[in-house]
C-alpha cells in the first residue's frame, strides 16, 4: 500500500508541475510510461500460467 501512496504523490506532483508551467506535453508521456510499466508487470506475472496451457 505504501507503493501506491508514493505513486499517487508522484502523479500529483507531475500534475502540479504541468499545471503551473503549462507543460501539457508531459501528461501523455507520463500516461504512456505508466501503461507500459503496467503491461510489463502483467506480462511477467501471466507468463508462467500461459506456458502450462501449451
Amino acid at each position: 500500500m505504501r507503493f501506491f501512496r508514493h505513486l499517487g504523490r508522484l502523479l500529483k506532483e507531475f500534475g502540479v508541475f504541468a499545471w503551473e508551467n503549462k507543460a501539457w506535453w508531459i501528461v501523455p508521456i507520463v500516461l504512456v510510461l505508466l501503461l507500459l510499466a503496467g503491461l510489463i508487470v502483467v506480462g511477467q506475472t501471466a507468463a508462467p500460467f500461459i506456458y502450462t496451457l501449451f
